[in-house]
């Protein structure tokens, strides 16, 4: 009697396929976090400490729940840059005639006489793409929001991307480009990199603004700037989180929010050093903006 050869059955097959997942992204490295099913919102409050690479904690909490995945950033090495779709608004003048996050990428590449960095790991995800890099070792390099231009968004340090084979009421996420991941290109990481600001942030302007905005934008500064000793830090990072809400509505544009927070914490410099300012902003609106505030009316 002859033994029948061929394809060997995977014993892993029969996990679900979110589990499946995880454990695939946590061989490689990624140190993986759940979010509750068909969302992006972490499980954990703590969850960069709860991300894990360890596959028993991964079947535990995938086996009891379909949980979407989650990649922390920071622990997996990662930054990601996030091409985002027009979602139905218009380009800001800077940007016009493109189309999405990754026609800005590409002209921003352009400018820079570079190619477009499209030769690593791609997720599509259901407004999309992201982008994977490595991350450099110096400087860390954060999650930004429009650093780079409208609608492109990077994941790195304190941040974290949704991962293949997670759903959300809008799509799915699926590898794009099963590629290695890249080093992130030495012009972007230049184009990242934290700069020093000018004590003088641009004007904010006002007028381009409706009243409702133009009246949050104003309570949230005066808090910042009434904020006192030991209550600076929370209170920046709320402003900055609820200001991102607002940019994530597309009622306020991000360098407008970025430089009233940053003049109504200028007064504190001296026991609130400009970076640690810098980075509170610059999470607190990266938060927010995946955050859109939904009762507002949304701009054509």
């Amino acid at each position: 009697m002859s033994i029948p050869t061929g394809h060997v059955d995977d014993p892993h097959d029969a996990d679900p396929p979110l589990l499946r997942a995880a454990l695939t992204a946590a061989a490689r490295g990624h140190a993986v976090l759940p979010l509750w099913p068909r969302s992006k919102r972490p499980v954990f409050t703590d969850w960069e400490n709860a991300a894990t690479t360890d596959p028993l904690r991964i079947r535990e909490l995938w086996t009891a729940t379909p949980f979407n995945i989650g990649i922390a950033c920071g622990p997996s090495r990662l930054l990601v840059i996030d091409l985002d779709d027009a979602k139905g608004h218009s380009p800001p003048s800077r940007w016009a005639g493109a189309r999405d996050g990754a026609d800005v990428l590409a002209r921003v590449a352009r400018e820079a006489g570079e190619p477009f960095p499209a030769e690593t790991y791609t997720v599509a995800t259901p407004h999309g793409q992201h982008l994977y890099f490595q991350a450099p070792q110096d400087p860390v390099l954060r999650s930004s929001v429009g650093r780079l231009g409208w609608h492109v968004d990077t994941r790195g340090e304190g941040g974290f991307v949704v991962a293949t084979g997670s759903i959300r009421p809008e799509g799915s996420y699926r590898v794009q480009r099963d590629e290695p991941i890249a080093p992130l290109p030495r012009w972007l990481h230049g184009a990242l990199a934290p700069a020093a600001r000018s004590h003088a942030p641009a004007p904010v302007r006002p007028a381009r603004m409706s009243r409702y905005v133009a009246a949050a934008l104003t309570a949230e500064c005066e808090a910042v700037a009434a904020a006192i000793p030991g209550t600076r830090h929370t209170t920046l990072l709320h402003a900055a989180i609820s200001l991102g809400t607002l940019a994530g509505a597309d009622v306020l544009d991000i360098d407008d929010a970025r430089n009233a927070l940053h003049s109504a914490a200028s007064g504190h410099r001296a026991d609130f050093p400009a970076e640690e300012v810098h980075r509170t902003v610059e999470d607190g609106l990266a938060y927010g903006i995946q955050r859109p505030r939904a009762l507002l009316p949304r701009s054509a």
